[in-house]
């Protein structure tokens, strides 16, 4: 290696050290975190370990929320507007050679609905929705995929008790280093 390289090499491995170790208040750019901050982020859920809140919504009351703040994005009953994702239909289309994937064709759990659409949605303000706002939201897309009827509330008992369509369509990854071997 040529004398330039090493110290080109050298130069690099210094600034990247100096970049990872610096203090935000010392670059004027970003600010300590606050323990409201970490709240609003650390909300786990999943189908192995629940974590869904304390709260419920009914079919109809996600209607309401669904057409005011998903529907120009998704469409009026979930097909999509482009380049936004279908959410609805696709039922016993995975094994065809054009595969629909949405909440009810595609989706194992009930659960992940859920945590998708409390934290990501809506696009433009990710988060905002209140947790019943996010069941009422889940019931209407599990209601316009068949899954639930039109009286359906749900709450985290009700909800993880849902059996998704397509909940045996997926392989467990059971490769030792995954957690999940049998």
């Amino acid at each position: 290696m040529s004398m330039s390289r090493i110290a080109m090499a050298a130069v690099l491995a210094l600034a990247a050290t100096a970049c990872a170790t610096a203090r935000p208040e010392r670059l004027g750019i970003g600010h300590q975190v606050t323990e409201a901050e970490i709240a609003r982020w650390n909300m786990d859920v999943s189908p192995d370990n629940g974590g869904l809140p304390f709260g419920h919504g009914s079919v109809a009351g996600g209607r309401l929320i669904y057409d005011r703040v998903c529907a120009t994005c998704h469409g009026g009953k979930g097909e999509g507007v482009a380049p936004s994702p279908r959410l609805a239909g696709g039922m016993g289309s995975l094994a065809t050679a054009k595969p629909v994937q949405t909440i009810g064709s595609f989706w194992p759990y009930s659960e992940t609905v859920f945590d998708y659409v409390r934290r990501a949605m809506p696009f433009s303000d990710p988060g905002s929705l209140s947790d019943d706002e996010v069941y009422a939201v889940t019931a209407y897309l599990l209601y316009l995929n068949g899954i639930v009827p039109a009286d359906a509330d749900l709450d985290g008992p009700r909800l993880a008790a849902i059996r998704m369509p397509n909940r045996d369509g997926f392989i467990r990854d059971d490769r030792p280093d995954t957690g999940q071997a049998r």
